[in-house]
């Protein structure tokens, strides 16, 4: 379990040195976000964090299942430094969420389960289920 704890505390060491790095590599994906008219759930991060692997078969299960009704985002902010800075990320992963008009409405830092993300789109008014 310590060995996980440090590397976790390694990996959000290298990702604040490559956000405070001003390395410049945005990504044109991430211009519209949040996505205008619809519930928004970014998440950012990268694939080589070890929570952010932990989440990234919940996000595209997640992608799969709102498809059509709200947009489930991943940025890897290693790669894409500025869009750390963008969105005023100190640590990762982070999720934001936007309600349809595009405002913040919720924020998380560290590992968030399925469970907890469907509760928050569903809070900002997105259905379990695609209407038929």
């Amino acid at each position: 379990m310590k060995k996980i704890k440090w590397m976790i505390v390694i990996g959000m060491i290298m990702a604040w040195g490559m956000v405070a790095s001003g390395a410049d590599s945005k990504s044109d994906e991430t211009s519209i976000i949040p996505t205008p008219g619809r519930v928004t759930m970014l998440d950012l991060g990268a694939h080589k964090c070890i929570p952010c692997k932990m989440m990234a078969p919940i996000i595209e299960e997640l992608q799969n299942e709102y498809a059509g009704r709200a947009s489930i985002v991943f940025i890897d902010v290693w790669k894409n430094p500025d869009e750390a800075r963008r969105y005023g990320v100190q640590s990762i992963p982070t999720q934001i969420f936007y309600d349809k008009e595009g405002k913040e409405a919720g924020r998380h830092v560290g590992f968030l389960d399925k469970k907890s993300i469907v509760s928050a789109l569903e809070d900002l008014g997105v259905s379990r289920e695609p209407k038929p």
